[in-house]
């Protein structure tokens, strides 16, 4: 998920460049003081958010980083493992809802670092009601592609990568660069420069069309798009 002081542009140069579908809008974010846009891309989505109102978690983000990634989201099979983790590591959460059809817990940021973490469960797996009629209680189409992975930039990565790894039950790989490998995709970890450029900053999508102009990876919305070859 990214945030960005401004949605329309960067939806529209999302859609653009990455050949999206008609995005889903989902009114219920207002609850939150947001608006947002949600793009279904192979069996995974991104997502836009804006505030739209003052005094929001999303606004104060934007007002100390600026535009770029903000939030990660796991569909979990075993939601309740990964919530007891966190619970047992003293990871707080900042909101928690249970419905018929799904499931969401978000972690807060400053326990986890690196992005709010949400951990979620479809029900029947595979749907998503967040991402519209479409997905809810259902398993719908997205555009021609996959999520491949996402790179998260923090000032300690070992230590980072640790505590999303004892928290979504996954073993921390590689020294200089750790990776957690879930099933069909990857998260990265590297060093931020600074405090402000920490957050989640690459997505990595296998597409099958080119990006413009060719690149192997395009700036959007304050992150790097990178497309992969599968």
């Amino acid at each position: 998920m990214l945030a960005a002081s401004e949605l329309e542009p960067v939806a529209s140069a999302l859609r653009a460049a990455l050949d999206l579908d008609e995005p889903f809008r989902d009114a219920g974010v207002g609850a939150f003081g947001l608006a947002n846009v949600v793009f279904a891309l192979g069996d995974c989505f991104v997502e836009v958010v804006s505030p739209i109102e003052p005094d929001t978690a999303a606004g104060r983000y934007l007002a100390r980083h600026g535009d770029g990634g903000y939030m990660v989201i796991f569909d979990l099979e075993d939601l309740e493992s990964a919530r007891s983790r966190a619970l047992e590591l003293g990871v707080r959460v900042a909101w928690e809802i249970d419905l018929p059809d799904i499931s969401t817990t978000h972690l807060h940021p400053a326990d986890m670092r690196g992005a709010i973490v949400s951990l979620d469960r479809s029900e029947p797996y595979g749907t998503w009601r967040w991402g519209g009629p479409q997905w809810t209680e259902q398993v719908g189409d997205g555009a021609p592609g996959r999520l491949a992975g996402i790179t998260l930039a923090v000032s300690d990565p070992a230590a980072v990568a640790a505590r999303w790894g004892e928290v979504l039950g996954l073993e921390v790989s590689g020294e200089d660069r750790p990776v957690l490998r879930l099933d069909g995709g990857e998260v990265h970890f590297e060093t931020a420069a600074s405090e402000r450029a920490e957050g989640l900053v690459e997505i990595a999508l296998e597409l099958p069309h080119e990006l413009p102009g060719g690149r192997e990876a395009i700036e959007l919305g304050g992150i790097r798009v990178r497309r992969v070859v599968g």
